[in-house]
C-alpha cells in the first residue's frame, strides 16, 4: 500500500496540489487496504491517514497499511479541517465525480478558507495496470466462474427456469469461496436472449432457445465476468449463424489485441466482422471494459475510447448480436495484457454447446 500511496502523493505535486480527499469506496480499499464500509483516505504531500469512527477503528488497524488510522470526531470535517491546518494544506483535491452536490457543499463550509479543487481519475489510472497480487485475484475469481458455469451445464434442459439457473450458479460460486456474485447474474433464453442485460426471469426455457450466461463473481474484492451461449435440443440456421459470427468476432479480437492498441482499435477488430457479417445494428454495445475491484472501470474497449492498452491491464472481450424476437448471442472472456499480445483468464469451451 505504501507504493499506491507514494504514487498518488507525486501526482498531487503534479496537480499543485497539498491534498486529496478519497471517498469512492473502491479507490479507498485500493490505496489502504481497508474492506469496511466507513471510512476516509487523506493524502498529502508527505502524511497520510486513514479516519474512521469508533465502529471500525480496529479492523482499520488490523488491515490498513501505509497510513496512520485515526478515530474522527463527530463530525469528520472537523477532524478533516484540524489535520489540513496542521499540514498547512491550501488547495485540496476531492473526487468530483464521486462526491454529492450536498457533501460538496458541507466540505466547503467546514473547510474554508481552503479551496476544494474537483479531480478525476487520480487513483483510477493506478488502478488500470494490475499488480501480481491483483492478478492472483482476479485468476482465481475467473477459475470460480469457469467451474460453475461447468456445473450449471446439467441443469439447462427444457422447463428449467431461468431464475433456478441464476441460484444455481450464484450458489455454487459461494462454495467455491465466492463472496458474492460481482453483479447480478444474467441468464436470458429464447427470446430474453435478445437483451443484452437480460436478468433471471420466471422465463422456462424452452426446445430450440439460447440461453446466454453473463456472470461472475467477487473473490477478495477481485471481480470475474464470463459470458456463454449455449443452445437447447436443436438450433435454427439463423441462430447458428448469429454465433459463428460471434464466434469468430471474439477469436479475432483475442488475436488482435496487444499493448498500444487503443479501444477504439480493439472494438473496431470484432466490429469490422460483425458488420461485414450484416449484424452491425446488431451490435450495439462495446467490445469490453476493464475489469478489479469493479466490475466495470477502464479501460474501455470502445469505438470512442483513445486509452492505450499496457501489460498489466485487465479487460473483457465480449462482442455480441441480437436480433429482437429471435435471440441473441455474446461470448465473454476475461484477459490481461501480456507484452506482446493478451491471455485468457477464463477458459470456458466456446464452441456452439447443444444441451
Amino acid at each position: 500500500m505504501r507504493d499506491r500511496v507514494a504514487r498518488l502523493q507525486d501526482k498531487l505535486a503534479e496537480r499543485e496540489l497539498d491534498a486529496v480527499l478519497i471517498t469512492e469506496p473502491h479507490n479507498r480499499r485500493y490505496i489502504s487496504g481497508f474492506t469496511g464500509t466507513a471510512g476516509y483516505v487523506l493524502v498529502g504531500r508527505r502524511e497520510a491517514v486513514f479516519l474512521t469512527d469508533f465502529r471500525y477503528v480496529e479492523q482499520a488497524r488490523a488491515q490498513v497499511s501505509g497510513l496512520q488510522v485515526v478515530r474522527h470526531g463527530a463530525q469528520v470535517t472537523d477532524t478533516l479541517r484540524e489535520l489540513l491546518q496542521a499540514w498547512g494544506a491550501r488547495r485540496v483535491g476531492f473526487e468530483q465525480e464521486h462526491v454529492s452536490v450536498g457533501w460538496w457543499e458541507r466540505l466547503r463550509a467546514a473547510l474554508a478558507p481552503v479551496e476544494l479543487v474537483g479531480t478525476s481519475g487520480l487513483v483510477e489510472e493506478s488502478r488500470m495496470v494490475k499488480d501480481e497480487g491483483e492478478l492472483a485475484r482476479i485468476r482465481r475469481a475467473a477459475a470460480i466462474a469457469d467451474q460453475a458455469f461447468r456445473a450449471v451445464l446439467d441443469l439447462v434442459r427444457p422447463g428449467v427456469r431461468e431464475r433456478d439457473l441464476a441460484v444455481a450458479l450464484e450458489r455454487t460460486m459461494q462454495d467455491l469461496g465466492a463472496s458474492g456474485p460481482s453483479f447480478e447474474i444474467i441468464v436470458a433464453s429464447g427470446w430474453r436472449s435478445a437483451l443484452p442485460h437480460g436478468v433471471a426471469s420466471d422465463k422456462l426455457v424452452e426446445k430450440g432457445d439460447l440461453v446466454t450466461f453473463d456472470f461472475g463473481c467477487v473473490y477478495e474484492g477481485y471481480c470475474s465476468d464470463l459470458t456463454r451461449t449455449v443452445g437447447v435440443g436443436f438450433l435454427d440456421e439463423p441462430k447458428r449463424r448469429m454465433y459463428e459470427v460471434v464466434e469468430e468476432a471474439q477469436r479475432a479480437a483475442l488475436a488482435a489485441i496487444r499493448p498500444g492498441m487503443t479501444g477504439r482499435e480493439a472494438d473496431a477488430v470484432a466490429r469490422s466482422l460483425i458488420e461485414e457479417a450484416g449484424f452491425g445494428e446488431a451490435f450495439g454495445h462495446s467490445l469490453g471494459h476493464g475489469l478489479g475491484l469493479a466490475i466495470h472501470e477502464s479501460p474501455r474497449l470502445a469505438a470512442q475510447s483513445e486509452e492505450v492498452l499496457r501489460p498489466g491491464m485487465v479487460v473483457t472481450v465480449e462482442p455480441g448480436v441480437y436480433v429482437p424476437g429471435v435471440g441473441g448471442v455474446r461470448i465473454e472472456d476475461d484477459v490481461v495484457i501480456t507484452p506482446d499480445g493478451c491471455a485468457r483468464l477464463t477458459f470456458s469451451p466456446k464452441e456452439l454447446l447443444i444441451l
